[in-house]
């Protein structure tokens, strides 16, 4: 004011034209400020009468209804309906918020449930969403692609696997594109071992017509794949060791039934043929029926304390004339003491037999076969060795020998069998009675089969604990 005042003060005393001028804009601008002033105070008293018969009235904007404005008496009663209503208000508010968070609790915990359940799984699982970026992924997934499951989250999965696994990613995209809910392939992945076989499912996550997400579940059949085909080859085998023995029989009773045995002697030649070849026909099925019983554990098997010293001499007594008839020796060293085993005495006389003939097909006329056993007292076990001088074996091929139906293709044209003799051996040695099998050899020098199985008064003294 004392401002205003010294101004207009100058300008009246300015006199003139000017001065009035300058007094004249003075009070434009006194009056505009007045009514701005008036206009903001009008509007902020406007705003709080409106508040206020909105809340004592409860009054609902959207509603035709004009506001009612109680009388002085009802006002407190107003306004404590009014705090009433906010307080319901807020408690529903509270609650509300309240059930959120249990459910949001609730959800976080069944994510990681299923995340466990997930990263517990054996198959490997990769889960990318609608761009095809890394989500999660358990162990198994991040050995077989070869990643860091927590560093590679959020990154591309075509960028993660590179041009390695480009097939896998190849599949993953096609599965998006065509929005699949669940499509099948077997897919081959690289190892350090041998290629590994995997059957692998595709599954897209739909949010209605949209695709979120594809998970892939990757199955190892790799073992699977092993199986069936050894059974293919196993059937295949059979069958053709079957065929041969059942021809041979055929061929020669057609014959006999022709009359093309003129004499006793030929009819003798033929029925000893026929003979042969069916006693061959018994061994290779009682062989299979043998190796079935034990994978499946349903063979019979009945131990008791046996002396491997007696059954090998038992044995080297049947095997001497095969022997005799190639002019081939066959000794073993000095009976042993203390040698019992806990076995079952039928099937460790057909291991010692297989092992004894074997010996004797495969070393040429005038060669040695030599049993020998011994007690290794450390480790509580028997060893029985048996050692030719015969045409040996490839090393690379030593580790298949016992496989079944394997023969080594060099030594074929020495003897023939239906390599059955040695699975066997191995089954009943090492599954039956918890033995091991071994072998040892050099071509064109000999070999050495052989077998360890524990004493009878150590497995006994172990079942009884």
């Amino acid at each position: 004011m004392a401002a205003l005042t010294e101004l207009l003060g100058c300008g009246i005393a300015a006199g003139g034209r000017s001065g009035w001028v300058v007094l004249r804009l003075a009070i434009y601008a006194i009056g505009a400020v007045g009514v701005i002033f008036l206009g903001w105070t009008c509007h902020r008293f406007d705003g709080v009468v409106t508040s206020t018969a909105m809340l004592l009235t409860r009054w609902d904007p959207q509603s035709s209804q004009e506001a009612k404005i109680p009388e002085a008496g009802e006002l407190p009663e107003a306004v404590a309906a009014c705090l009433a209503a906010r307080q319901s208000l807020v408690e529903q508010q509270q609650k509300d918020l309240c059930d959120l968070q249990i459910r949001a609790r609730l959800a976080e915990r069944q994510k990681r449930q299923t995340e466990a359940i997930l990263y517990s799984l054996r198959d490997a699982v990769v889960v990318v969403d609608e761009l095809e970026r890394l989500i999660m992924a358990n162990e198994p997934a991040a050995q077989l692609l070869g990643f860091d499951p927590e560093a590679a989250r959020g990154e591309p999965i075509a960028k993660i696997c590179g041009d390695t696994y480009k097939d896998f990613v190849e599949f993953l995209h096609q599965s998006a594109v065509s929005k699949a809910e669940g499509t099948r392939r077997e897919m081959m992945f690289a190892s350090p071992e041998q290629p590994r076989t995997f059957d692998t499912i595709m599954s897209c996550v739909q949010d209605g017509q949209k695709i979120s997400g594809v998970v892939a579940v990757l199955h190892d059949i790799t073992r699977e794949k092993e199986v069936a085909q050894m059974k293919n080859d196993f059937v295949s085998h059979v069958s053709h060791e079957l065929k041969t023995p059942l021809a041979s029989i055929t061929a020669y009773s057609e014959m006999l039934m022709d009359g093309e045995a003129n004499d006793e002697e030929t009819r003798k030649e033929f029925y000893s043929i026929i003979q042969t070849q069916a006693e061959r026909l018994n061994r290779l099925i009682e062989d299979i029926l043998n190796i079935s019983r034990i994978e499946s554990g349903l063979i019979k098997v009945a131990k008791e304390p046996v002396s491997l010293t007696i059954l090998i001499e038992q044995q080297m007594n049947m095997i001497q004339k095969f022997a005799q008839e190639k002019n081939i020796t066959v000794t073993r060293q000095t009976p042993i003491v203390c040698d019992q085993v806990y076995a079952d005495k039928d099937m460790m006389s057909q291991v010692i037999v297989n092992l004894l003939s074997n010996a004797v097909k495969y070393t040429p006329p005038g060669g040695s076969v030599r049993v020998a056993a011994e007690v290794d007292e450390t480790g509580d076990c028997v060893r029985v060795t048996v050692t030719d001088t015969g045409v040996g074996i490839p090393e690379d091929e030593l580790k298949n020998l016992f496989g079944k139906f394997y023969r080594v293709a060099a030594n074929n044209k020495h003897a023939k069998g239906t390599g059955l003799g040695l699975n066997l051996v191995k089954q009943i040695v090492e599954k039956v009675h918890n033995g091991r099998v071994f072998v040892t050899s050099r071509l064109g020098v000999g070999s050495t089969f052989g077998f360890e199985l524990p004493l009878a008064a150590a497995e006994l003294a172990t079942a009884a604990v």
